[in-house]
């Protein structure tokens, strides 16, 4: 059984110019494309299936990521229903210079697990082992928008 530590996932990407909008910073639409590709991997890591986005919780867009600025996406799956996995998935603007980090954006996205056909397939249990496990899957819960639970 995967644990939630198993679907953490961070990625980078470089914020170019043809990312931006008329403002030099990251289109919102490019952060969320960043977004949902990233979930979807944590997703599948604890499915072990394809997985598909069927729900996108909560879009926050705090503060932008500016032209040239590193957006890191982090990802995680914390809790499944039969099907389905919820993941939080957070966006951060880094200075490549100086490393200074800010969070950008935050959502929970819920996937579900298909199989070759399309079909929704069931997915593991997730196990939360060790102190790593227990403080995402905690920090995820207690920020989790109100009715998900």
């Amino acid at each position: 059984m995967p644990t939630v530590s198993d679907t953490y996932i961070e990625n980078r990407q470089r914020v170019q110019p043809t990312h931006t909008n008329n403002y030099e910073s990251a289109h919102g639409g490019n952060v969320v494309k960043w977004m949902d590709e990233i979930g979807a991997m944590s997703a599948m890591r604890a499915a072990g299936e394809t997985c598909v986005t069927a729900k996108i919780n909560g879009l926050d867009f705090k503060r932008p990521v500016p032209q040239g600025d590193t957006c890191i996406v982090e990802s995680y799956v914390y809790a499944v229903g039969r099907t389905s996995l919820r993941t939080r998935i957070r966006a951060f603007r880094e200075s490549p210079r100086t490393g200074e980090r800010e969070l950008t954006t935050e959502s929970y996205f819920v996937f579900v697990a298909i199989d070759a056909n399309g079909d929704p397939t069931p997915v593991p249990e997730l196990t939360v082992e060790g102190e790593r496990c227990r403080e995402l899957r905690d920090a995820a819960l207690a920020a989790e928008p109100d009715g998900e639970r």
